[in-house]
């Protein structure tokens, strides 16, 4: 039994992902490689459904409904912001 590191793995891993998107891409005509792409190439492969199955990729563009006091830097640092009210006694 040939064992190999996580990086050797993660590097095969990698590559087989992108050259799968890649040609697919090429197949549709397109020009980049868009999370859809990714994917599609890992539900419609054994091994890579089989290993990625239950990962969640989140995509940067979209922004999950989080309220916006919550997402704000300065939250709950204003006096009279909602939600600033010490629970101290």
């Amino acid at each position: 039994m040939v064992r190999m590191s996580n990086e050797k793995v993660g590097k095969k891993t990698r590559r087989m992902v992108l050259e799968l998107a890649g040609n697919m891409v090429r197949d549709n005509k397109k020009n980049r490689i868009i999370l859809r792409h990714i994917q599609l190439v890992v539900r419609n492969n054994k091994k890579l459904s089989k290993l990625l199955g239950t990962v969640t990729v989140a995509n940067y563009s979209i922004l999950p409904n989080i309220h916006q006091t919550l997402l704000s830097s300065k939250a709950g640092k204003e006096k009279g912001d909602i939600g600033s009210a010490s629970q101290e006694f």
